[in-house]
């Protein structure tokens, strides 16, 4: 049941993470900040469709 799925940056657009999820415990897409090293600070990323 766990899937890979990519993070990308709200405000650069690039890929920069990748995790994997169970999709029957986490059916919404993630958000999380993290450290984008394009805008070299902390952003939004959003899960990849």
């Amino acid at each position: 049941m766990r899937t890979q799925y990519t993070l990308k940056c709200t405000e650069c657009g690039n890929e920069n993470y990748r995790f994997d999820k169970n999709k029957r415990t986490h059916s919404s897409r993630m958000e999380m900040q993290k450290y984008c090293p394009k805008c070299n600070k902390k952003t939004l990323h959003r899960e990849k469709k």
